[in-house]
């Protein structure tokens, strides 16, 4: 990782949520104390079984949170957009990371020392308040993906998988291409699936017009007929 120029970067506008509940003080001792990373591609930013001693907020880019698995699998658990936070779950646990995280995409991080979130919660309920609200979505999502991915065919797998990538990361101007270039790899390890069977599926989706492929590209067609496989499972 390497240590941004943060002249032009105002973390705390782009953090507006997570300021909001501090008093000018608390505000004062986050901005005194974060740091902004530079991630290259495929960047590690933290290991399964590391300890939790920051955390992690994401400016701009893309981060995948996932898990290895038998047989040198991954299995993709979420995915970090802009202004999302991450890598607190375990400190708050009280437990080693279960997790890994690593860049999608060249992106910025800001983070902070987890040592200081507790501090600032101890003082300020409404902060807790904020990271209560924040894990409960996270936990929501985490089940419902869960649901998804154990109980649907291979087909509602990858059309629930391309309908969450547009509902996290929206469309390009076209507004019909995913603003997200995943390679088959890593949409298979979003899927629950082989890479293989990604590869199959998604030529399937393609003959059937449901979507459009050029390259890493992926263009969604006919989004209404994906949500009705998705739903069929």
């Amino acid at each position: 990782m390497v240590k941004l120029n943060i002249s032009n970067i105002d973390v705390s506008e782009r953090l507006s949520d997570l300021y909001a509940p501090l008093t000018l003080e608390q505000k004062k001792l986050l901005d005194e104390n974060y740091m902004l990373q530079s991630l290259k591609k495929n960047e590690m930013i933290y290991c399964e079984g590391d300890n939790p001693e920051q955390l992690f907020c994401l400016l701009s880019g893309k981060v995948k949170i996932y898990k290895d698995g038998v047989g040198g699998r991954s299995q993709i658990i979420r995915m970090i957009k802009s202004s999302g936070y991450f890598g607190y779950r375990a400190h708050f646990a009280q437990e080693n990371y279960v997790t890994a995280a690593a860049a999608f995409e060249p992106s910025v991080m800001c983070s902070f020392p987890i040592k200081i979130i507790d501090q600032l919660i101890l003082k300020n309920a409404e902060l807790g308040g904020f990271f209560i609200r924040q894990l409960s979505v996270d936990l929501g999502v985490a089940d419902r993906r869960t649901v998804n991915l154990t109980q649907k065919h291979i087909r509602g797998r990858l059309a629930e998988s391309l309908l969450f990538l547009k509902d996290s990361y929206g469309l390009e101007e076209d507004g019909c291409t995913l603003s997200i270039y995943l390679s088959r790899e890593d949409l298979a390890n979003l899927s629950n699936m082989t890479t293989s069977n990604a590869i199959r599926t998604l030529s399937n989706f393609s003959t059937e017009h449901l979507i459009a492929i050029d390259g890493r590209k992926i263009k969604l067609i006919d989004e209404d007929h994906l949500r009705k496989i998705s739903k069929i499972g």
